[in-house]
């Protein structure tokens, strides 16, 4: 599939999107205005994670860590910890699995107040990230309203990706097990969407986000020849732009693992 096609396609879709397709073997790369700053929804859970697996290797929290979560704690939507009882007892780890696999907005919000959201912006800031900023907590409604929002960009999402495909993102064994739960992702609608349906069953780790008129997915394929993809979408029809991430995924998968990207 040629940059041509993916342009003609993205194209047609109302809002601002971005996309980035790389053949992580070959360093083969597809970009449609990936340096774009979006609001971010719940993939900048993925950053709350790194920074969560930096402080489990440098000793500043530890992964057993067991705390209490209180209905004062909860937040509505995405996620269990708000629908389970009161008092239930969760790890520092439970935590950022839950943050992921089911995009627990309270597990996110509890991680973010035992982190400190300042020292999240720092370590975004010192892995070189200009664009990618945690500014509130999830489902801050009066925060939303005033326009303070969280943002990502396809590139810095598709470049901590990597960082952790390489085993360079706090070190080999915290990659390799952010990687872990990435690939236990549960909500499986856009990227996995076809994909889940071939023989082979390829893993895949990533994570989506979604809000009113917002839809992301990102992650990495992993086929024969893992394939890093990124789809980024704000004020766009949401439905239609997760079709395309279904059938961009699977076509875009099969190339790279047959006659090469």
């Amino acid at each position: 599939m040629t940059q041509e096609v993916i342009n003609t396609k993205l194209d047609q879709l109302p809002g601002k999107i971005s996309f980035i397709c790389e053949n992580l073997q070959t360093g083969e790369y597809m970009g449609y205005r990936e340096d774009r700053p979006l609001m971010a929804a719940s993939v900048i859970k993925l950053f709350v994670m790194a920074f969560a697996f930096h402080q489990f290797e440098t000793g500043g929290l530890r992964q057993d860590f067991s705390l209490t979560i209180y209905k004062k704690d909860c937040v509505p939507s995405c996620g269990a910890l708000t629908y389970l009882h009161e008092g239930i007892s969760v790890t520092a780890l439970d935590l950022v699995t839950l943050m992921i696999i089911f995009s627990d907005n309270t597990a996110t919000n509890v991680l973010i107040d035992l982190l400190g959201m300042e020292k999240i912006n720092q370590y975004i800031d010192s892995l070189g990230f200009e664009r990618t900023f945690l500014n509130r907590k999830m489902f801050d409604v009066e925060k939303s309203r005033q326009g303070i929002q969280n943002y990502i960009t396809a590139s810095e999402t598709g470049r901590l990706l990597k960082m952790m495909h390489r085993g360079e993102l706090v070190s080999k064994a915290a990659s390799r097990q952010m990687i872990s739960i990435l690939k236990n992702q549960q909500l499986r609608s856009k990227i996995p969407f076809y994909l889940q349906a071939l023989e082979e069953k390829p893993e895949i780790a990533h994570k989506t986000g979604e809000d009113r008129g917002i839809t992301h997915d990102v992650g990495i394929v992993y086929g024969n020849v893992p394939l890093l993809l990124c789809f980024c979408g704000n004020e766009t029809d949401t439905p239609a732009f997760e079709r395309i991430m279904g059938e961009l995924s699977l076509q875009l998968y099969s190339e790279v693992n047959g006659s090469g990207l």
